[in-house]
């Protein structure tokens, strides 16, 4: 089986300037766990997951250091402050968003598909076109396929 054997055709998408608030109430309102960002002219730009909407209400994580003769020396994790801390001040998509997005052709292999959601811990994989969201492959889409 492939990628279009089992995608989603429907895919709803937002924009770069979309709300925050509109997008938890999409995802809530359709119940998926996440929404690709689209441009004009309709290619893909990001994605915005729940776990991208879980840093507006929880805290930065602080980056290792220690600290010798007064100073801190930071030895991991600033990277991931800052971008933590940027997700936090988030008021649109753009500001939120996964800009680099794992994607696959409508010729991907499930068994492929499966092992990049399992390699990068991700839920979903938009299916892709030149540039542009043709569907989309979430987990449970796999899963459905081992009962047939």
């Amino acid at each position: 089986m492939k990628a279009k054997d089992i995608m989603k055709t429907d895919v709803i998408t937002v924009t770069a300037d979309t709300n925050i608030k509109d997008i938890a109430q999409i995802l809530t309102d359709k119940g998926i766990s996440g929404v690709p960002v689209v441009n004009q002219e309709g290619k893909l730009v990001g994605i915005v997951t729940e776990g991208d909407l879980l840093h507006k209400e929880a805290n930065p994580r602080i980056p290792k250091f220690f600290g010798i003769l007064g100073a801190m020396i930071y030895f991991g994790g600033v990277d991931q402050y800052r971008e933590d801390f940027k997700k936090l001040a988030a008021l649109k998509a753009s500001e939120i968003m996964t800009s680099e997005v794992i994607t696959v052709s409508k010729e991907t292999d499930i068994r492929t598909i499966a092992t990049l959601m399992i390699e990068h811990n991700i839920k979903r994989i938009p299916v892709v076109e030149n540039g542009k969201v043709l569907g989309i492959v979430s987990r449970s889409d796999i899963i459905k396929t081992l009962t047939q």
